[in-house]
């Protein structure tokens, strides 16, 4: 009895002592990415879903470079949208992984962070809803999610990378278009000769500040689209390229709204000089072409757009101003953007 009574204090002694250990979990942490607005841009929306990060960036370009989306491994997100060309694609349409062809030119994607909608026909409102169309498309990457998820776990640099940025063990599809937006976000482009100018750091030449000036007027009537320092106004427009019947609804095919027919999102202007060709079909190979479109008047229907006011008419523009116009154009070229490293694979 005596022995188990002090067996009995023994253990009670030996409790008594015993540290308390608390187990501690070390929260998961990035690095912030700090958006740097230029001058005359508007602050850009982050979804509070989806902060910026160095290593989301980082995540993003690899995967914006990976041909692994692809169903066959051919095609990237890249290989549509080259930087040289302002990250929008020189052919007039782009070629999916069997040989197939749509039916637009692939969008640039400068200064996409502040788009209110994405693609031709605004179909996407953000940039993650944009990401997951091309995969699933039968005509570009022709790929499904569920593969894509199978492959990416399987692969483990991956796996560290989307445990690194987003603190998950299991890839998946919503994460994948959330690295891709956030690298896209970082695709600024506003370092031109001309925000070298509004900036007072260089002048421009008597045959660019007239072409300002028609751009900026009535004279040309580009500015009413083309507004802002962004050269986009998140629009629709339907700009007299077509007469009725349409062979492409454009925004109509997403609203199902007939007085929507033939409208499409205005492009930015920004590194125009590089991203030819231009309008939704790529029609026009040269910014001679598009001038001369808007010169002649363009084409009338039940839609085009009231800011069309010289339809028919045309704008008459002199060769010189027609010139000039397009020396300011080529203002808007940001050759440090177009050959940034960062943005390389």
């Amino acid at each position: 009895m005596k022995k188990a009574l002090y067996f009995f204090i023994v253990l009670v002694l030996l409790f008594s002592c015993k540290k308390e250990v608390v187990e501690t979990t070390i929260p998961h942490q990035t690095s912030p990415y700090t958006i740097s607005t230029p001058l005359g841009f508007p602050t850009m929306q982050i979804p509070d879903n989806n902060p910026m990060t160095v290593e989301g960036v980082t995540l993003g370009k690899k995967l914006f470079h990976d041909k692994i989306l692809s169903a066959d491994g051919t095609q990237s997100c890249a290989s549509c949208h080259f930087q040289a060309a302002g990250f929008s694609d020189t052919n007039r349409f782009s070629e999916g992984i069997d040989g197939s062809f749509g039916d637009r030119n692939a969008s640039t994607i400068v200064n996409a962070g502040w788009n209110t909608s994405n693609f031709w026909d605004g179909r996407a409102t953000t940039l993650e809803d944009q990401a997951f169309g091309p995969v699933v498309n039968p005509i570009e990457m022709n790929n499904s999610w569920q593969n894509v998820e199978n492959t990416l776990n399987a692969n483990t640099t991956y796996k560290d990378l989307f445990k690194k940025t987003f603190n998950i063990d299991d890839i998946d599809s919503t994460h994948v278009v959330m690295a891709i937006a956030q690298f896209e976000r970082t695709l600024i482009s506003a370092n031109s000769k001309y925000d070298k100018y509004l900036r007072n750091e260089i002048q421009l030449s008597p045959s660019e500040l007239n072409g300002l000036v028609i751009f900026n007027t009535e004279k040309g009537d580009c500015f009413h689209c083309h507004s802002t320092d962004m050269f986009i106004d998140n629009l629709f427009h339907n700009n007299g390229l077509d007469a009725e019947p349409f062979t492409d609804l454009g925004l109509a095919k997403v609203t199902g709204i007939d007085s929507d027919n033939g409208k499409f999102k205005t492009p930015t202007l920004r590194n125009i000089e590089f991203s030819a060709p231009y309008m939704h079909d790529g029609r026009f190979s040269t910014l001679e072409q598009v001038v001369e479109h808007y010169n002649s008047g363009g084409k009338y229907s039940t839609t085009v757009d009231p800011l069309m006011k010289k339809l028919g008419v045309g704008l008459q523009l002199t060769e010189q101003e027609k010139q000039d116009l397009i020396a300011f154009l080529k203002t808007l070229s940001d050759t440090e953007f177009l050959n940034n490293p960062d943005f390389t694979p």
